[in-house]
């Protein structure tokens, strides 16, 4: 087993829960994790859009942890499974970078949230990075 990927497995899962937890507990949560206020706005309203786009980014995370768990050895081997570790890691260390560059221009989000959130992705795409190194020749 790969320890590493199977940590990025466990990170990809976590980020996921913590998406529903946006989803169950609502507004205050969609604030703190810095979502943005429209979301919020939803969320208080009952629209449904964001849970919709909550729901959608929680699948591509949870997708995420079966491929890193799967590139771990930790479940069976996943269609693409080289390809599609490469596109995780690689999406995770550019909105890593990216972010960094909207802390002067942060849109409807706070500089604080583009800070926080692009040392997360940034780490969660090294961690998929080294681990992807460790077993690429197997791949």
């Amino acid at each position: 087993m790969n320890k590493v990927l199977f940590l990025a497995g466990c990170l990809n899962a976590l980020a996921a829960v913590l998406h529903l937890g946006c989803i169950v507990y609502g507004a205050s949560w969609y604030r703190f994790f810095g979502a943005g206020e429209q979301m919020a706005i939803w969320a208080e309203q009952g629209n449904i859009k964001a849970t919709w786009y909550t729901l959608f980014i929680a699948t591509v995370l949870f997708t995420w942890s079966a491929y890193a768990f799967s590139g771990a050895g930790v479940i069976s081997r996943l269609p693409w499974l080289k390809v599609i570790l490469v596109m995780i890691t690689s999406v995770y260390i550019l909105r890593g970078v990216a972010g960094f560059f909207l802390i002067n221009n942060p849109l409807d989000r706070t500089p604080e949230f583009w800070l926080w959130s692009s040392i997360i992705c940034l780490s969660f795409g090294i961690i998929h990075l080294v681990g992807l190194k460790q077993i690429w020749a197997s791949l």
